[in-house]
């Protein structure tokens, strides 16, 4: 009995052992699985699945006439899921042949047996996430999914397709640094793409991916996971047509002075819209120029005779002066302490009236009339400067705008000699953006316009916010002040350094600017110069501002009008030749129709009776054997001889003649010729009638 009892005893304590053992083990499942369940099953998702962001797609920037200058195309990434369950052994060995075929045919990057090798490889690996190619386009993609294996999907052919966006410009470098650009590798954003980020990144989705072998993570179903919202899209002011023959013309004359940089802005003058901007520099790894820095907006320099504007203005604000007022110009020299101030271009003048010394650009001139009025009380012309806000930045969208600098009394670099210097463009810094903002206001009856580059932001084709012209200053100066400004800066291109944009189609009014580059460490002896030009057209009806500096020219020619001049010739006449709307109008006449009569080149009479007979051109007065010149007629093409023309002894008057009678003429008589220019004879440097010596020069200006 004993031992049986012991042995019931034991197998009760073991029977109630593991029973007790048992609650337990039941007590920890049903912990783990509710009252812990929810914490176990977030670990174990987050080591076999996770949700990773997806980009949303970003906005596009458009030119004003809806041209794509930046845009996000897709790229795909192509992977092989070589163990996918769907992908039977048989059909992989019989077909892997062909599909290798087909993505050498496709990319030919590799051989076909490459191709196969590598598949094989990944078969026999069991790699589920084998990278194929990375950044094959949509097209690419499109082919490649009717391949055997692949065209069977993802589950029974093991294709993975994933999609990223790369940012393309489709005009390339147009407007590279304005329109700006990102980058994966991490460079910051610069430009409209940066100032515009925050718009055109949209908001990232979500989607689930699963963890498979290898370590490589898949996504578990396309349509699981929250959707991205694409970015806006960023309406600009920007007129490719202008910004394409702005970035050429600004090339062609950096080429052709072998200058170091140079940017040119246009801006249409009612709005303060930029249409154009342009910045090229040499690149010193190449020797090439490319937008390497934004000049127009980053650069804050001394411009030297293109803010004598903001002078005059000063001076005829304040009553100091008028046009007709006659200045002593010194004959370019004068002295200021122990620093002399010349005049850029020698013009051999003393005394000229206020309307003539801005017309040559007379440093003396100008720092004269400045130095007289407001020596005794600076602070009265710097304010002029601070009203026109010539001391602030004007707020472009663009990022990395210089702050201009105006000296002012208290400044520690104020000295007796600031004045006058600061009067033709020294001793201050200013970005080429915000002097042309000035000229801009003059253009516009003075009303001063913000400069501005993006119009609008929208949204799937709608507006989500609008940018619209904003007025700085409603009327920086009188009425008569701008009378004033608009006629001397007509006169420096009617007939001062300008003279070279004078043309019979459309008007131009601006101001050029030569101006020596301060050394590292300051002075002026490296003789190195900026030429610039800013003005307006057409000059009676101004629809566009233009501003052009060109730094460091280095073929020995540098002054404002031949460097910077012919790229506003060149923008200007394609604007003009592009825009009917700025031709006249011609008027239809019912009554009668007249033909407008040519003008007529001074020539010998047997030459000129047979063009006008053989163009059937009414004529009258022909006499023979004589030097013939035309004369006003309305209703026939005139020729009267001209006893000044040829007379023995004396120089002949060569003036209104093609070059090769002239040429004729002049050699006759025993001179020898120097030529400048081409077209008809405008200008003889020796005068009609003046007595011939024997061998001497004479220069003939020509101007078509």
């Amino acid at each position: 009995m004993g031992i049986k009892r012991d042995i019931y005893w034991r197998i009760a304590i073991a029977f109630i052992a593991m029973v007790i053992f048992a609650i337990i083990i039941l007590w920890k499942i049903f912990q783990i699985q509710y009252v812990e369940g929810d914490r176990w099953r977030a670990m174990a998702d987050s080591l076999t699945t996770r949700y990773i962001a997806i980009d949303a797609d970003r906005g596009n920037i458009y030119s004003s006439d809806n041209r794509l200058l930046a845009t996000s195309l897709p790229t795909f990434e192509i992977r092989f899921d070589s163990k996918t369950k769907g992908l039977e052994e048989e059909y992989f060995n019989v077909t892997v042949g062909k599909l290798a075929d087909s993505l050498a045919w496709l990319f030919r990057d590799r051989t076909s047996e490459n191709y196969r090798s590598e598949l094989i490889d990944a078969r026999k690996n069991s790699e589920g996430y084998h990278l194929l190619k990375r950044e094959i386009s949509y097209t690419q993609l499109q082919r490649l999914k009717n391949f055997p294996i692949f065209r069977d999907g993802q589950y029974k052919g093991g294709l993975i397709v994933k999609q990223k966006n790369k940012r393309t410009y489709p005009f390339k470098v147009l407007a590279n640094r304005t329109i700006g650009y990102v980058r994966d590798n991490g460079t910051k954003p610069v430009g409209l793409e940066a100032q515009f980020n925050d718009y055109l990144n949209g908001t990232k989705g979500k989607r689930l991916m699963q963890k498979v072998s290898g370590g490589n993570w898949m996504p578990v179903n396309d349509d699981e996971g929250l959707a991205p919202k694409n970015g806006k899209d960023i309406i600009t002011t920007i007129d490719v047509a202008i910004q394409d023959v702005a970035e050429h013309a600004l090339l062609k004359t950096l080429l052709k002075n072998k200058a170091n940089h140079g940017c040119v802005i246009v801006m249409d003058v009612k709005t303060g819209a930029i249409k154009a901007i342009a910045n090229l520099g040499i690149d010193k790894k190449d020797s090439t120029y490319k937008e390497l820095y934004n000049y127009a907006i980053g650069e804050a320099h001394e411009p030297g005779s293109t803010f004598k504007l903001a002078s005059m203005l000063a001076l005829f604000e304040d009553g100091y002066k008028k046009l007709t007022d006659t200045i002593n110009t010194e004959h370019g020299h004068k002295l200021y302490g122990k620093q002399v101030m010349k005049d850029a271009e020698e013009h051999g003048e003393s005394r000229v009236t206020v309307k003539k010394c801005f017309a040559i650009s007379s440093n003396v001139g100008i720092s004269s009339m400045i130095y007289q009025s407001y020596v005794n009380n600076p602070d009265k012309f710097l304010k002029h400067l601070r009203d026109l806000q010539l001391d602030q930045v004007v707020g472009i969208e663009i990022p990395g705008e210089q702050r201009p600098y105006i000296k002012n009394v208290k400044d520690k670099f104020w000295s007796g000699v600031s004045l006058p210097w600061m009067s033709v463009g020294y001793e201050l810094n200013i970005t080429p953006l915000r002097l042309l903002t000035l000229y801009n206001a003059v253009a516009n009856n003075g009303v001063m316009m913000k400069p501005y580059i993006v119009h609008l932001i929208q949204e799937y084709g709608q507006p989500t916010k609008e940018f619209i012209p904003i007025v700085l200053n409603p009327k920086i100066c009188s009425d008569a002040t701008l009378l004033s400004l608009k006629e001397i800066l007509n006169e420096v291109v009617i007939s001062g350094t300008a003279h070279n944009l004078f043309n019979p189609y459309y008007s131009v009014a601006g101001k050029t600017g030569t101006a020596q580059i301060t050394n590292v460490g300051g002075g002026y002896k490296d003789k190195v110069y900026q030429s610039s030009f800013y003005g307006y057209f057409p000059a009676d009806a101004p629809q566009y501002s233009i501003a052009i500096v060109i730094n460091a020219p280095s073929t020995g020619v540098y002054y404002g009008s031949a460097v910077a001049g012919p790229v506003f010739k060149e923008i200007a006449d394609n604007i003009f030749s592009t825009n009917l709307d700025m031709h006249p109008s011609i008027e239809k006449d019912t009554t009668s129709y007249n033909v407008t009569l040519p003008i007529v080149k001074t020539g010998f009479s047997s030459d000129l009776k047979y063009l006008v007979n053989n163009l059937r051109i009414p004529f009258a007065n022909v006499e023979e054997g004589t030097w013939l010149q035309q004369v006003v007629n309305k209703k026939k093409v005139e020729l009267i001889s001209s006893n000044k023309i040829v007379i023995a002894g004396v120089v002949p008057d060569v003036k209104g003649m093609g070059l090769r009678d002239a040429i004729y003429l002049l050699e006759s008589s025993g001179l020898q010729v120097k030529v400048d220019g081409k077209g008809v004879v405008k200008n003889q440097s020796l005068p009609a009638g003046t007595k011939i010596l024997k061998g001497a020069f004479i220069t003939i200006t020509l101007n078509t």
